[in-house]
């Protein structure tokens, strides 16, 4: 483990990507490159479940931490991404304090929650580290629910309280979209949101994260009060590259 949730509960600032390939080697590049922690898409992305494996071994040896964002709250595909080595769960679209506890229940295991036990996985070393794995998981696995709905704003309170929940983070395109102005990001609505949540999860003594698109954006959302922060993805870095790359080459043949 990679002592994100620590650094985070100690107010440090981090900064992460999204890895939405579905493939071990740019997940590998993405480690490598200077981020605190990376996220491996489950609900957007290209990969499956199958290729979660591959990517958490490619950055076993980077110091980003693995985070998994998986497609919903039910237990089993928690606790799969875990056993598989995951260092934190982020499961989209929370709405009400029952889904997130849903969500916390499935990181960890009895008594403090419903993780299914299984010893000889890849977290455990194979079984050979489960005694350490089980009683350091709670200070080790990040649990992050994103706020992306009207809905979830009503219970903010409630879910920054519960055990086991340590990062509200907001997704803007999904909010703002819920919100009727999508994409607006210096709305009113979509600031009062912003500043909600920063509220709810600083009086629980959690962090707020957030995906933004423009890194000109990050002393605005540091500001605020927001230590989780992501911008941009391997499938991004690809792109911006190639457009930028073959724009060059456009400019040189006209030149001749």
């Amino acid at each position: 483990m990679k002592n994100l949730k620590a650094r985070l509960k100690q107010g440090e600032t981090v900064n992460g990507c999204w890895l939405n390939l579905g493939t071990s080697i740019t997940a590998e590049i993405a480690g490598l490159s200077g981020f605190d922690w990376v996220l491996i898409d489950l609900e957007h992305g290209a990969g499956v479940e199958k290729d979660v494996l591959d990517q958490l071994q490619a950055l076993e040896h980077t110091p980003a931490a693995a985070i998994v964002r998986v497609e919903g709250a039910q237990r089993q595909r928690i606790h799969r991404v875990l056993d598989m080595g995951a260092e934190g769960i982020m499961c989209p679209r929370i709405n009400n304090a029952g889904e997130a506890t849903e969500v916390a229940n499935g990181l960890h295991y009895p008594p403090k929650g419903k993780r299914g036990v299984a010893k000889m996985v890849r977290a455990t070393g194979f079984g050979q580290n489960f005694t350490d794995y089980y009683n350091n998981a709670k200070d080790n696995i990040l649990g992050i629910v994103q706020i992306e709905t009207v809905e979830v704003l009503n219970h903010l309170d409630e879910i920054a309280a519960i055990d086991g929940i340590d990062v509200l983070f907001i997704g803007p395109a999904d909010l703002t979209m819920e919100l009727g102005i999508f994409g607006q990001f210096d709305h009113p609505l979509f600031r009062d949101a912003l500043k909600a949540t920063v509220n709810a999860a600083a009086k629980a003594g959690k962090a707020t994260g957030i995906l933004f698109f423009n890194p000109d954006d990050y002393k605005t959302y540091h500001h605020l009060g927001i230590r989780m922060i992501a911008c941009g993805s391997d499938a991004t870095f690809i792109a911006d590259g190639a457009r930028n790359m073959a724009g060059k080459l456009s400019a040189a043949r006209a030149n001749l």
